[in-house]
């Protein structure tokens, strides 16, 4: 079997016999030197002996067969068990500085797991990876692998309790109660024999079913749901700093636990337990339903512009049905369009129309003096529909939201939100602001908005209309959210972009690039990033001339004009019976024009610019 690059890499750094290997191999001969020679190279790479050849790959047998002269087959007659094993171990152990780990090391490490790695990582396995490595790093033989698993199941279980503990005694009396009421015992109806079917149901209709129920729909009952879901986490009264030195895949943990278990199972374990997993479902939950109501935000702001649009046009495509004869002009002039596409507009349209020019004109100057202007009745319709149903749900956004920005050209928008929140029990019949208010002016104030927001009023002075500056203040902090210059307080997603990297990025630099899966040096980043570019365009350029959907040649060739292609030669034209849309890469680049099914669309070359085609002249 073809061995792979990174094999053959390992097995060269690995297991090749050394010069002190060989000396101490000494004057052993066949099975013996085989099987000792594989149990240094083991013992060297992995800090302890293989429990069987089992473990031991065939083509590394065969790499150290092939050193030391002997057939594979030989390894058969290797007793694993004997006198001569456990000397042949004890003289490998002696000449690589090794030792067998004592109770008192396997006590020590176990402490040691606990408070160094089982604190911040409580999956198993990588628990286990460490316990080994450091097992490796101070020259101490590891134990069998049952007792490694007691040993982390027992730093697992410390650090849990150490970190229990330490999260509960932070808590007020007062807090922890209102976390256990939340699993508070619900009657005669939570028994054994049904518990898990009657707890979820008996929990629907709880606090603790509500902060875990899941949003609805984008709509204004939605919007509102999360609010009050928000504040019924907010009224358990969880400090902020709760969780602020553990690590986040720790505290996920217990959430993801907290809400798979039932309210009786929750209840069993020791109130230390109980109250950690509680408060950490609750902080997450906080952070996630934060995270609902900006999104919702965004996309009610969205829905409410994209439906006044909506409705603005089909209003105005249905005034348009509404003129006598509007219709019968339509279908002339497009009738007459298509039967002469190449003349002029003046000798096929204008005869087309009963009136000619003149019937024409009058129906554009029609439209334009009596019908709406497109964007001021947009915005019309879009502050209707803010004012008689959605501000309700975005003023009381405002209030358990709070946003903030790193950059002060955008302080204008939350000082705009804070004019917004002081009013917001003003009512809708208040038109304008009180005279003497300061009003902020930002980005969403000017351009098309600004007719509506600043009007004068029948005294002659200048006001700002309330309800058309809220619209247009929810507008702006949408395009700010979306692109993070706005955040928000106690969101995940949307938190201060500052805090995006972990408090501990640089003093654990290898081991999170290590779990990203990118080398810390930047060369090699960009060599590999540049590797893949190149393999994709190599594809995409070997892919093309087999698409026979597809034709590629370059404008102004002739048909008969070869095109080099980095796979031979190809002519920009298809050959009989191969059909259209054959491919060509001209040169070892795409060609400027590409046909489709149907279509042709030309690109034209850099420098070259497109030409129009010229309306003949009356």
């Amino acid at each position: 079997m073809e061995m792979l690059e990174s094999d053959a890499d390992e097995l060269v750094e690995f297991w090749t016999l050394l010069d002190e290997d060989r000396a101490l191999l000494g004057g052993r001969r066949g099975a013996t030197a085989l099987g000792f020679a594989l149990l240094l190279k083991f013992y060297s790479r992995h800090g302890r002996f293989p429990r069987g050849w089992a473990e031991v790959p065939e083509t590394v047998v065969g790499f150290v067969s092939h050193q030391v002269g002997v057939e594979v087959v030989d390894l058969a007659s290797y007793e694993w068990s004997g006198r001569t094993v456990e000397y042949h171990r004890a003289e490998i152990r002696e000449h690589l500085g090794f030792r067998l780990a004592t109770v008192a090391d396997q006590q020590r490490l176990t402490s040691w797991l606990a408070v160094s790695v089982a604190h911040a990582e409580r999956r198993p396995d990588h628990v286990r990876e460490a316990l080994l490595s450091n097992f490796r790093r101070e020259r101490i033989e590891a134990p069998t692998a049952g007792r490694v698993q007691r040993m982390v199941r027992s730093a697992l279980r410390t650090a849990e309790q150490t970190w229990t503990a330490r999260i509960c005694a932070r808590l007020g009396d007062e807090t922890r109660a209102r976390l256990l009421a939340l699993i508070a015992f619900a009657g005669a109806q939570d028994t054994d024999e049904s518990e898990g079917d009657q707890d979820g149901e008996a929990s629907a209709a709880t606090v603790l079913g509500l902060i875990k129920s899941e949003p609805g729909n984008v709509s204004l009952e939605s919007m509102m749901t999360e609010i009050g879901k928000l504040e019924a986490v907010r009224a358990i009264g969880l400090p902020q700093d709760l969780f602020v030195d553990a690590v986040p895949r720790v505290v996920q943990g217990w959430r993801a636990r907290a809400s798979v278990e039932a309210p009786s199972h929750l209840r069993r374990h020791g109130e230390p337990l109980t109250v950690t997993l509680l408060a950490a479902l609750v902080h997450q939950r906080e952070l996630e339903i934060t995270d609902t109501l900006v999104e919702l935000l965004i996309a009610t702001v969205h829905r409410i512009g994209a439906r006044a649009e909506r409705r603005v046009t089909n209003e105005l495509i249905n005034a348009f049905k509404k003129v006598t004869g509007k219709e019968n002009i339509l279908f002339q002039v497009a009738q007459a369009a298509l039967a002469h596409p190449d003349d002029a507009v003046r000798e096929v349209v204008f005869p087309a129309v009963t009136g000619g020019e003149q019937t024409l004109r009058e129906l554009v100057h029609e439209f334009t003096t009596k019908g709406p202007v497109y964007r001021r009745t947009v915005q019309t319709t879009l502050r209707a529909s803010y004012t008689g149903h959605y501000r309700r749900g975005l003023v009381a956004l405002l209030q358990v939201l709070q946003f903030r920005s790193n950059n002060t050209a955008h302080q204008p928008v939350i000082d705009a939100l804070a004019l917004v929140r002081r009013h917001a029990t003003a009512g809708n019949l208040t038109y304008y602001y009180p005279l003497g208010e300061t009003v902020p002016t930002h980005r969403g104030t000017s351009g098309d908005w600004s007719q509506l927001i600043y009007r004068t009023d029948t005294r002659g002075r200048d006001r700002v209309t309330r309800m058309v500056y809220e619209v247009a203040t929810f507008q702006a902090l949408r395009e700010q959210l979306r692109c993070k210059e706005i955040w928000v307080v106690g969101a995940d997603s949307w938190r201060n972009p500052e805090q995006d990297l972990p408090a501990d990025f640089e003093e654990r630099r290898e081991e999170n690039y290590r779990e990203l899966r990118k080398p810390l040096d930047p060369g090699v980043f960009i060599a590999n990033l540049r590797g893949d570019m190149v393999a994709a365009l190599q594809q995409l350029d070997a892919a093309l001339p087999g698409l026979d959907w597809l034709n590629i040649h370059r404008p102004g060739r002739g048909a008969d004009h070869p095109v080099q292609a980095r796979g031979g030669t190809r002519t920009g034209q298809p050959a009989p019976g191969q059909g259209r849309g054959r491919a060509t890469v001209g040169h070892g680049r795409v060609d400027r024009c590409v046909e489709g099914d149907g279509a042709t669309h030309r690109v034209p070359e850099p420098g070259q610019r497109r030409r129009r085609r010229r309306r003949p002249a009356g």
